[in-house]
């Protein structure tokens, strides 16, 4: 992510003077207004998009699509390539690098035609950035290789140093201490050569990076420091935050606070300026400092600013009323209907010159081609539908045999307690009393099984709030009424399943899918405690909502373990004390349920003495 942004706003700087983003927009809308030369419009145009990316994208959209529209009318084949540059940065911003490719190839294309050498390199840049992105590292840099070959060779060399800026900044290890330092220092030049003082900044930073790489660790970041001091003096609030999380990075192991307070720096400037990209960057790295530091409960506040910020963006692009995927193909169409429209009117230019004889053939030639082009038209779209088929196919095919797994598992506990009343009930010495509530829970286990696989059938394996049939539930007797249907399947391994506490209380939830949990968790208990072993069940009513607890005293969880337990088909599942086999997958589908309810669940172990596992739903 930093290097994509840094790639565009590098772009940026070649705007022109010292001004704000904002600032410049206005100053080039106030001259759009006076200017009259169409090609010079052009030009405004295609400058006022370009500064628009950061602002809003729809607007980025909206002056290089009529910068597109007047070029293409005059003729006007720069500003044509310019606009195309800028729809490829459209959707470079939109993370759709299919889109940003096929719009800066086309860039690329007409700036060779132009012989423009500056603006090749820099599309050249702009496509391996976008490999980068996408992972594929060997056209990335095949790329890079081109752009900097032709920086080389240009005289206007303000984007070679762009070019040697993003290439050490992206693969720093491409090049060795002396042609690193040897570029670094050119790139330099070029800075002082245009009086760029942002550019020398951004050259700075790959200085104190190399040093740090050097093992000159604390030179490297003195001069990080006063980079960075020196960029938020001059409001270059990108690359500040790009400075302070690669501080962040040099300080987390040694100074871990000062660390997190340059990344909650970065956040600050982020979340001010409306930088999502960059703020949900952040948040995934604070979280991840948190979760590892096993503070799970600032962990838990970035991970609920990283759904707003998804939320945010989510609203944004509906709001925006732009569907940037049906766009590219509606202006791919109009393309090709304008080029089979220039095509026609050439031939009937060419039919007024030549003889009757020669128009049939070319007329005949015509149709040929035209029947082969929509073959092979429908050929493409055959192929495309078949990789959608084909990948559709292998998606649901991965999903059954999933459903497959969960469904043994979760089936497990019902039909067990089936089992075992039914066994219960051969008994010539039972009461009608007893044989009536074992029928009872025979039809409750049976009521279960039928409405689990309705629920499996119907899952897209993530349970949503949305989907929870949500209802009041008396606490003492849901925990009673559980407790009872799995006090047998403690009894075939000798084990007491006892419910020692729990408070007059009402809570709401899905009942069937609380009942999956804490069967879950039960049966979890059962499995992993020794024969005559005691599972105890209790509940308390906090503040905030229910806790329940389930404890017992079994074979514990090691700390290997426990890093991996809540995945699902984790590495982690064992065999139980007597054999039983694991399936890895009632923690993952438990605290997927508890997520729905807004709640969670934890546990506290000593291995070889014992576990607790907390589940709590809120109010």
């Amino acid at each position: 992510m930093r290097i994509a942004i840094a790639c565009l706003l590098l772009l940026v700087m070649m705007a022109g003077s010292a001004l704000g983003q904002v600032e410049k927009i206005k100053r080039l809308q106030q001259k759009l207004l006076v200017t009259r030369d169409s090609t010079q419009y052009t030009d405004l145009l295609n400058r006022v998009a370009l500064l628009f990316y950061e602002q809003n994208p729809d607007s980025t959209l909206h002056y290089a699509l009529h910068a597109r529209a007047i070029a293409s009318r005059l003729g006007y084949k720069k500003g044509l390539a310019d606009a195309r540059n800028n729809l490829g940065v459209v959707f470079d911003i939109k993370g759709n690098n299919q889109l940003a490719l096929r719009y800066y190839n086309d860039a690329y294309n007409q700036y060779v035609a132009l012989k423009d050498s500056s603006n090749i390199v820099q599309t050249l840049m702009n496509i391996a950035m976008v490999y980068k992105v996408s992972g594929k590292d060997q056209k990335a840099l095949s790329n890079l290789d081109q752009a900097l070959s032709l920086g080389n060779q240009i005289s206007h060399d303000s984007i070679t140093a762009l070019v040697i800026y993003n290439y050490i900044l992206s693969y720093p290890d491409k090049f060795d201490s002396k042609k690193k330092e040897e570029l670094i220092d050119r790139a330099s030049k070029i800075s002082v050569k245009y009086r760029d003082s942002r550019l020398a900044l951004a050259i700075q930073q790959l200085r104190a990076d190399d040093l740090i790489a050097a093992g000159q660790v604390e030179r490297g970041k003195e001069l990080l420091e006063s980079t960075l001091e020196n960029a938020m003096k001059m409001q270059l609030y990108f690359l500040s935050m790009d400075l302070m999380i690669d501080l962040a990075d040099n300080y987390l192991n040694s100074n871990p606070e000062k660390a997190i307070g340059l990344l909650n720096q970065a956040l600050g400037i982020a979340e001010q300026k409306s930088y999502r990209t960059y703020a949900k960057d952040i948040c995934k790295r604070l979280y991840d400092i948190y979760l590892e530091k096993g503070d799970r409960f600032s962990a838990f506040i970035y991970s609920q600013k990283l759904l707003q910020i998804f939320e945010q963006q989510a609203e944004i692009d509906k709001s925006s009323g732009i569907d940037y995927t049906e766009y590219a193909v509606k202006d791919q169409e109009l393309v090709s209907q304008q080029l089979v429209s220039d095509y026609n009117t050439k031939l009937l230019w060419l039919a007024a010159a030549i003889c009757f004889l020669t128009l049939m053939s070319i007329l005949f030639l015509l149709r040929n081609a035209k029947l082969i082009e929509r073959k092979n038209q429908v050929l493409r779209i055959q192929f495309s539908q078949l990789e959608s088929a084909s990948e559709a196919l292998e998606k649901t095919n991965q999903n059954y045999a999933k459903l497959i797994k969960i469904v043994a598992h979760d089936l497990r506990n019902p039909i067990g307690a089936i089992s075992s009343f039914s066994s219960l009930l051969k008994d010539e010495n039972l009461t009608k009393e007893e044989r009536t509530q074992f029928l009872e829970l025979i039809q409750d286990s049976s009521d279960s099984c039928i409405k689990l696989i309705g629920d499996l059938l119907e899952t897209d394996f993530n349970f949503n709030e949305s989907e929870l049939e949500k209802e009041s539930i008396d606490l003492p007797t849901f925990l009673q009424h559980t407790v009872a249907l799995l006090s047998f399947r403690a009894a075939e391994k000798k084990q007491q399943l006892i419910l020692t506490e729990y408070p007059q209380a009402q809570l709401t939830a899905d009942r069937d899918k609380l009942v999956r949990v804490l069967n879950n968790l039960i049966v979890n208990a059962i499995k992993f405690s020794p024969e005559q072993g005691v599972i105890q069940v209790s509940a308390q009513k906090t503040f905030l909502g229910v806790k329940i607890l389930i404890k017992d005293n079994g074979v514990g969880i090691s700390q290997h373990s426990a890093e991996k337990l809540f995945e699902p088909f984790t590495s982690s599942k064992r065999v139980g004390t007597a054999g039983e086999q694991p399936f890895g997958l009632g923690l993952y589908i438990s605290k997927q349920i508890l997520a729905a309810h807004r709640g969670k669940i934890w546990f506290e172990s000593v291995e070889g003495k014992g576990t607790t596992f907390f589940i709590f739903i809120p109010d």
